[in-house]
């Protein structure tokens, strides 16, 4: 099986970054993932939001550990290990809901909304030794679990840092998600999950990927070009939708865009928009300038995408949409995702985000579907190991600049490495933080 080194060609000094097409295909590989990334260390499970009453709960998977985050009657949000101490069973089966108790559908044991134990049946006939209450029989809590900002983080080791400390600068491009309003950002109803049959990094990679935009999105940009023709700019909001992705297209080369990535695996790929109309948070522009300052109210107001490693991605640019990662095989991955929004956003605003979002996002929109073939693609083509090195890591090396730009500067953003380009550049090097930390975490795997 190969290591870390011979999947990863990290040569800075010479210029060199390349990956192993057997990083993506190799089950073993894959199963190592599983163990000491997504088992190993922070995940995102969700919003504070998806349980935001007493006894309100949502079920989640870290890695292949069942988990469930529940709110108890004293108001706290714990995570759980959702399986029963005695069998092993899972007690919460639904998505999400309301229980101020479960009872584990296998032997009845039952357990309240903070997780302890609250009857074992036929107990004073059971014989027990006296030994059997020196273990607990509440459930397992989660090893490590914490929120920043209404994100919900949590891992099945307690071998990780601060959840501060792990998010690091990158915290501040969440806070331009919840500072959107004073009671932060909520899920709109209604959720889409869907499978692609690839690898989960290749979902991880799209994410900050500017430059397919233009060979695999044709449709939609000709899509742009003809409402654009056929009505007024001024009152077609569909039109103007993703006028601050347009430069992608290559029209508007003097159009900065850039990226930034950050210890841990962290980064954001971005192009610089303006406050318009067309976006749904445009009635909130003079609050917004009294509560952030022009500088963050302009970085609101950027395309930006977001990644959190390894499964958190916050995509604004038509609309907001939260996409939570989960692998499942070595070549098939689930995506649930949400489309996202402030609190407190009017009924307009709140209807042109869904429109503009049903327009781009998920199986049905103009983008998913055609990213989704090309993973597909590109798992396919991971076979041929004729010339075993993907050379798609190595764009912008040659600008790459250390510490913080002058945007990053704007809004006091301490990257460890920042690029800015006009709308031809589409850094690649953002994929370059994902895999030192992959290689990071995973260096256990060969020393154990």
């Amino acid at each position: 099986m190969a290591s870390p080194h011979e999947l990863i060609d990290d040569r800075r000094e010479e210029g060199v970054f390349r990956i192993h097409r057997g990083m993506f295909d190799d089950p073993h590989i894959f199963e190592l993932e599983m163990r000491h990334i997504f088992e190993g260390g922070w995940v995102f499970l969700g919003l504070e939001c998806q349980a935001a009453n007493a006894h309100d709960y949502f079920t989640v998977n870290i890695g292949r550990v069942p988990a469930l985050i529940q709110r108890g009657g004293d108001g706290v949000l714990r995570g759980f290990v959702n399986s029963c101490p005695h069998k092993g069973a899972r007690i919460a089966h639904a998505a999400c809901g309301h229980a101020r108790q479960f009872v584990c559908p296998y032997h009845s044991w039952t357990f309240d909304s903070a997780g302890r134990n609250k009857g074992i049946k036929w107990k004073q006939g059971g014989c027990y030794t006296p030994g059997f209450d020196n273990d607990s029989h509440d459930l397992a809590p989660l090893p490590a679990f914490g929120s920043y900002r209404g994100f919900v983080f949590g891992s099945v080791s307690a071998d990780v840092p601060p959840l501060a400390e792990w998010l690091g600068e990158a915290a501040k491009l969440l806070d331009l998600v919840a500072d959107q309003s004073d009671e932060g950002v909520e899920l709109v109803p209604g959720s889409v999950t869907f499978t692609y049959e690839g690898n989960w990094k290749l979902q991880l990679e799209n994410c900050s990927d500017n430059y397919h935009f233009t060979s695999a999105h044709p449709s939609y940009i000709r899509l742009l070009e003809r409402r654009k023709a056929a009505e007024d700019a001024a009152s077609n909001n569909f039109t103007s939708a993703m006028q601050s992705q347009r430069h992608w297209s290559g029209e508007d080369d003097e159009i900065v865009g850039g990226t930034f990535s950050f210890p841990h695996g962290h980064v954001l790929n971005f192009g610089v928009g303006s406050p318009t109309p067309v976006s749904p948070i445009y009635e909130r522009l003079d609050w917004l300038t009294e509560k952030v300052g022009e500088a963050h109210r302009d970085w609101m107001f950027n395309m930006r995408n977001l990644t959190i490693f390894p499964n958190l991605q916050v995509a604004e640019n038509a609309a907001s949409q939260l996409r939570v990662i989960e692998p499942l095989g070595v070549n098939r991955t689930r995506m649930r995702t949400w489309c996202i929004g402030p609190k407190g956003e009017s009924a307009a605003a709140r209807r042109q985000r869904i429109r503009q979002y049903e327009d781009f996002y998920n199986p049905s929109g103009m983008a998913t579907p055609d990213d989704t073939v090309a993973y597909e693609d590109c798992q396919r083509g991971f076979a041929g190991k004729v010339m075993p090195w993907l050379q798609g890591y190595q764009r912008g090396m040659a600008t790459r600049g250390e510490g913080a730009s002058p945007l990053a500067d704007r809004i006091g953003l301490k990257p460890a490495w920042s690029i800015e380009g006009n709308s031809r550049l589409c850094d690649e090097t953002v994929y370059q933080s994902y895999y030192r930390e992959w290689a990071r975490r995973m260096a256990g795997a060969w020393s154990a």
